[in-house]
């Protein structure tokens, strides 16, 4: 049996991506004004110019799942307020009821304790709209698949060929898919 190819799917260019990025905070703006409530945006973790792609909707279904489990094991109410799978990559957003802080932590232990969590981004907002980071719950910054760095200076200064992070996330798809 052929193995997929987990990666095949449209290119996208820089100023759609930016213009994605757009469109999610406007979405996140209005949700937090209807709901008051902090927010989740879900997106996941592609590098290169393809977003949309076996990979990527794998890894959107098992990050919906997981957060959903989450905030019900929880107790938290919450909403999915938008859902969707564009060219640009899978995204949500939610909007639950609990402190931002707590919320955020919740949403790190599913990054850094979930299998595939690594390649999720579970960006948190309070209901004032300020982002809550890592270093603001007290945690480290994330760690880059390949090395032990912090993710966002290999990131920046392209320590790593996009290959071989493919080739890492592949991994991490094949070792959760034959559990």
């Amino acid at each position: 049996m052929k193995e997929p190819c987990w990666t095949d799917g449209p290119e996208v260019a820089l100023k759609d991506m930016l213009l994605a990025r757009e469109r999610r905070v406007r979405r996140r703006e209005d949700g937090l004004a209807h709901y008051r409530m902090p927010t989740i945006t879900f997106s996941v973790v592609m590098p290169g110019p393809v977003k949309l792609c076996p990979m990527s909707e794998l890894l959107a279904k098992e990050a919906e799942r997981a957060v959903h489990e989450k905030l019900s094991a929880k107790g938290w109410e919450n909403h999915m307020l938008w859902s969707q799978n564009a060219s640009t990559g899978p995204e949500a957003l939610f909007a639950v009821a609990s402190e931002a802080e707590k919320l955020k932590k919740a949403m790190v232990e599913l990054e850094e304790r979930h299998p595939l969590g690594r390649l999720w981004d579970l960006d948190v907002h309070g209901a004032d709209g300020r982002a809550v980071s890592r270093r603001d719950i007290g945690m480290a910054p994330r760690r880059c698949l390949i090395c032990d760095q912090p993710a966002h200076a290999c990131a920046r200064s392209r320590t790593h060929e996009i290959g071989d992070i493919i080739r890492a996330m592949e991994e991490r798809m094949r070792s959760y898919l034959e559990k």
